[in-house]
């Protein structure tokens, strides 16, 4: 595939990385591995805590791939791609583990999911957020009830329906982000300290407090696969498809 997951564990510490040559978006490949690294990762004995970031480009992540979206040709397909989204999502929520997202960049549609849906998220202040669904025709159906929950129905309904790009600032100040960093340096200084920090925590206590974290949301496998059936049957739409080629023609 094009692009990789790399998992690395150190002083139990265990840092997934993504990459995508086009801005880190998100082909079903990777979401896929993803999906799976974050589930072995929680499930192995040698890991406290959890990092999850992206490398290379300007971008820590640009979404969902526009050049997998426009290829889908029936509700099954479109379904599977969109479920992908749901997977990360819900293995990080059912992580006995802390998980900690570092975004050194820019944050756009599937992207401020993955980053709504860290337990704590860490970011450079030019990381600056954008929910683009709605132009396309679909909506951030899946990573809806993550960003929602993080920065309140308000925010949320504002940032789905004008789709501009929002200020790492604004993110910070809605609870999205929870520590704003001059640069990656920094950034990366303060992931690792306050990972290694988390990995001296209790393991039974972390459990106990993401799970009041996360109160609430026990319907989720079947919330977010119900809104993964939405996008994949609009991804269909003549008003997608149309838009897509559009902006990659560009």
């Amino acid at each position: 595939m094009d692009g990789f997951v790399n998992s690395e564990i150190n002083n139990k510490i265990a840092v997934i990385t993504f990459h995508h040559p086009k801005s880190n978006s998100l082909p079903s490949a990777i979401l896929s591995k993803l999906a799976d690294e974050i589930k072995n990762m929680s499930e192995d004995s040698n890991v406290n805590v959890i990092v999850l970031k992206s490398t290379g480009g300007k971008a820590f992540c640009a979404g969902a791939s526009f050049d997998e979206l426009i290829s889908i040709t029936d509700f099954e397909d479109g379904l599977r791609f969109f479920s992908g989204f749901a997977n990360v999502i819900n293995n990080i929520r059912k992580s006995k583990k802390f998980v900690i997202v570092s975004v050194n960049g820019k944050a756009i549609g599937g992207g401020v999911g993955l980053a709504a849906a860290g337990d704590y998220t860490f970011a450079v202040k030019n990381a600056d957020i954008k929910l683009s669904e709605f132009a396309l025709g679909i909506g951030p159906f899946v990573v809806g009830p993550a960003v929602e929950r993080k920065i309140g129905k308000s925010a949320f309904a504002q940032i789905s329906t004008d789709f501009e790009f929002y200020s790492a600032e604004w993110a910070l100040n809605k609870g999205l982000y929870a520590v704003l960093c001059e640069n990656e340096e920094e950034l990366n200084s303060k992931v690792y300290t306050f990972a290694e920090k988390m990995s001296n925590m209790s393991m039974e206590a972390t459990h106990e407090l993401k799970k009041i974290f996360w109160e609430g949301t026990e319907d989720w496998d079947e919330l977010l696969i119900n809104r993964a059936k939405i996008s994949g049957r609009l991804v269909l739409s003549d008003f997608t498809k149309d838009y897509i080629k559009k902006f990659k023609e560009k």
